[in-house]
């Protein structure tokens, strides 16, 4: 049996020497000391022996799967030390491989830099769950109870959470101003932050809507807050994310959450002002609706409107983003096309 135990050892030691790469080490492995290897096999022919052979042929077993096991581990050492070796054959002058770099898509980029913008003017950044309730997402924002908003042609409401009370029916946000009624719920006034996020619709899709699109919300809250602090805001806000003054014009419009309510456009950057099918080709678009919140969703936050009054509004990021960059089909940013968004790397 020694002998048998010798033979196997050289073997082993020959092989082992032999291997060039982690796999064949391991095979080599397997071969001797796993479960059906040569020298466990040899240790189920012990209860055959003699029995004053069996303690001393036991012995020599587990010493030899044991120096099996330490001449493994030191070769293994070896191949890793050798795998960091630079071939002499290999020519460092030969230009690398550049690695693929990704980058920002770029309403996340236009999303970084109206954040950069607003903390500079005392901002805070508020950000919430894309599920809200009826509760926020019309309710507290003053919509009557048949406004055509609430219905499934408009919103996404989840499938068995859209019956019961309100607060129980559950449903993708419509928009993000529920959010900021829940953020000036649980924070003490002034109020002076924005709320970017994407929002869900149920429509028809087309050059400039799309089903899931990006907005940015801002409000100011305080006793004193006047329609001439809010242009301004605007103003900043547009000549920061395009560099230079940008004509805005703001006319009367209704919105349950805002009174008075305003229709804030800017000239389109895409045309200059001169028409195209971005802007309807009438030289301006629409990009947010603004205004004075509502003293019913002053009230739902659990202000006196009496004593408080501000100023609202909700960009649509994406139709910035396609000024910023003269894009005439916001469905090219969901698209996830990456001829198309490599060029805003």
């Amino acid at each position: 049996m020694k002998e048998r135990i010798n033979g196997i050892l050289s073997e082993v030691k020959t092989k082992i020497a032999a291997a060039a790469s982690e796999s064949e080490l391991q095979s080599v492995k397997s071969t001797y000391i796993g479960k059906q290897g040569a020298l466990s096999l040899l240790m189920k022919e012990l209860p055959g022996l003699a029995a004053e052979l069996r303690p001393q042929i036991g012995s020599a077993l587990n010493q030899a799967k044991n120096q099996v096991t330490e001449l493994v581990e030191s070769k293994r050492t070896e191949l890793k030390l050798k795998a960091s070796e630079v071939s002499p054959d290999f020519d460092c002058s030969v230009p690398g491989i550049l690695p693929r770099q990704g980058g920002l898509h770029p309403i996340t980029q236009m999303c970084y830099d109206l954040n950069d913008t607003f903390r500079s003017m005392g901002f805070e950044i508020f950000q919430e769950d894309d599920i809200t309730s009826e509760l926020y997402a019309f309710d507290k924002l003053n919509f009557p109870q048949n406004h055509p908003a609430r219905e499934s042609m408009d919103t996404y409401w989840l499938e068995g959470h859209d019956s019961g009370a309100t607060c129980e029916k559950l449903c993708l946000r419509p928009h993000l101003t529920g959010g900021s009624v829940r953020y000036m719920q649980t924070h003490k006034p002034p109020y002076r932050f924005v709320y970017p996020g994407r929002v869900y619709r149920n429509e028809t899709t087309d050059a400039h809507h799309e089903r899931a699109f990006f907005q940015y919300e801002a409000l100011i809250v305080d006793k004193d807050i006047t329609f001439t602090s809010g242009k301004v805001m605007i103003k900043s806000i547009l000549s920061k994310v395009f560099g230079t003054d940008v004509p805005v014009r703001m006319r009367s419009g209704f919105f349950p959450f805002v009174e008075p309510g305003f229709e804030i456009d800017m000239q389109c950057q895409v045309c200059g002002g001169k028409g195209c099918s971005v802007c309807k080709h009438v030289g301006w678009i629409e990009v947010m609706p603004g205004g004075s919140p509502h003293p019913n969703v002053l009230r739902a936050a659990g202000l006196d409107p009496d004593e408080y009054t501000g100023f609202y509004v909700n960009i649509g990021l994406d139709r910035l983003v396609m000024m910023r960059y003269g894009v005439d089909d916001v469905r090219l940013f969901h698209s996830a096309d990456l001829r198309f968004l490599n060029q805003f790397k």
